[in-house]
C-alpha cells in the first residue's frame, strides 16, 4: 500500500523517491497502486531490491540521495526472541551499514524509526532497537566532526496493529473463530498511520543532530481494544492466551533518565542527545545532582481511552474504514 508519506512527497518538487527493500511483492503492490492512484506522479518513484545487511546494495542506491527515512527492521517480538542474532544483523548491523553508506555518499539527513520497546528493553527486539539508537548517536558524534550537516536522529513510535482487526473479520466471516488477545490488563500506546507520518515529518523538520522525538500518545488496555474491535466487526467471543515471549504489561516511550533532558514541544517531546565526550574531567556540576525524573512516560500513565474512545481512535485508521466497508458495516 502506498503510504501517506509517499503521497506527501509525490506532489512536491522532489525529483525522485527511492524505495529500497528486500520485499519485491510489496514493491510490486505499491507500484501498481501508485500507477492507479497517481498517474501524473508515479514515475517519480523508483524501486530497488536490496538488504540493509548488505552494505554494497546500500551503496548502490545512495548516489544523489539527499534524505533517508530508515524503517527497515525485524519488528516481531516472539520471532526475535527465537532468532536474536537475526535481529542483531538487521536492526543493529543493518542500521550501521545504512549510516556509513549515507555518510560516504554525502546524504544530508537521516531519520530512523525506533520503538517504545527500546526503552527499558526486556526482549531481543527491544534490545536490538535500543542498540540501534545508540549506534545512531555514536555515529552522529563521529559523523558531525567529519562531515558537517549529517543529522541522524531516531524517533520512537507504535502503530495500531492490524492483527486485532484481522482476527475479528476472520471470526465474523467464518461465524465461529474467537477473538484472541493477550492479558486484558496490558496497556499499549495507540497511533494511526497518519500520526506516525506526522511524527516522522516533525522530526525531519525540527531535529538537531542526535535528537530523539516522542509523540504524546493515548493508550488503552488490550481488553478494551478487543471490545472495541468486536463492537465494530461483531462479537465472535474472546479467548485470552496470555503474554507471549518477551512481552511487558505496559510499554515505556520515555525513561526517567530521558525525561530529565526532554523538551515539551506540544504534541511531542524532544530528548536532546548527550553531547559530552570521554573527557569527563571537563565537566563539573555544582549543587544537587539530578539524574532521573519522578516517573517514566508509559502506556499506564498516559491518557487512557475507554472502549468508546478506543473505537473513535481506531476508526481514524484507513484500513479499519476499508475493512468495515468490505464487511458491510460502514
Amino acid at each position: 500500500m502506498a503510504t501517506p508519506c509517499s503521497s506527501i512527497f509525490l506532489t512536491t518538487d522532489i525529483g525522485e523517491i527511492r524505495i529500497f527493500s528486500r520485499d519485491e511483492k510489496k514493491q510490486d503492490d505499491m507500484r501498481h497502486e501508485l500507477q492507479a492512484n497517481y498517474p501524473d506522479y508515479y514515475n517519480k518513484v523508483k524501486f530497488y531490491i536490496g538488504d540493509v545487511r548488505n552494505i554494497q546494495s546500500l551503496r548502490d542506491v545512495m548516489p544523489g540521495v539527499n534524505f533517508i527515512f530508515h524503517a527497515a527492521a525485524l519488528k516481531q517480538v516472539p520471532s526475535c526472541e527465537f532468532f536474536p542474532m537475526e535481529a542483531v544483523r538487521t536492526n543493529i548491523e543493518g542500521t550501521d551499514n545504512m549510516l556509513h553508506a549515507a555518510i560516504e555518499a554525502g546524504v544530508e539527513r537521516v531519520v530512523c524509526l525506533s520503538t517504545d520497546k527500546a526503552a527499558y528493553p526486556i526482549n531481543a527486539m527491544g534490545i536490538s532497537k535500543a542498540m540501534m539508537e545508540h549506534v545512531i548517536t555514536a555515529t552522529r558524534v563521529s559523523a558531525h566532526s567529519a562531515a558537517a550537516g549529517h543529522l541522524l536522529h531516531p524517533l520512537r513510535q507504535r502503530d495500531v496493529q492490524p492483527r486485532q482487526r484481522d482476527s475479528a473479520v476472520c471470526g465474523a466471516d467464518q461465524g465461529r473463530q474467537p477473538h484472541y488477545h493477550h492479558h486484558p490488563n496490558m496497556t499499549r500506546f495507540l497511533m494511526n498511520l497518519d500520526e506516525a507520518v506526522d511524527l516522522v515529518m516533525f522530526a525531519f523538520e525540527h531535529a538537531n543532530p542526535g535528537d530523539l522525538f516522542i509523540q504524546k500518545s493515548d493508550a488503552s488496555t488490550i481488553g478494551d481494544l478487543a471490545k472495541a474491535v468486536q463492537q465494530l466487526f461483531g462479537d465472535t467471543g474472546t479467548r485470552v492466551i496470555g503474554t507471549r515471549h518477551g512481552e511487558k504489561l505496559y510499554e515505556t516511550l520515555m525513561t526517567k533518565e530521558e525525561r530529565m533532558r526532554s523538551e515539551d514541544m506540544g504534541n511531542y517531546y524532544r530528548v536532546a542527545a548527550d553531547n559530552r565526550d570521554l573527557n569527563y574531567d571537563k565537566y563539573f556540576i555544582k549543587g544537587q545532582v539530578h539524574t532521573q525524573a519522578d516517573e517514566d512516560y508509559t502506556s499506564h500513565n498516559t491518557r487512557r481511552l475507554d472502549v468508546e474512545g478506543t473505537i473513535k481512535k481506531i476508526m481514524t485508521t484507513e484500513y479499519i474504514q476499508e475493512a468495515l466497508k468490505e464487511a458491510g458495516k460502514a
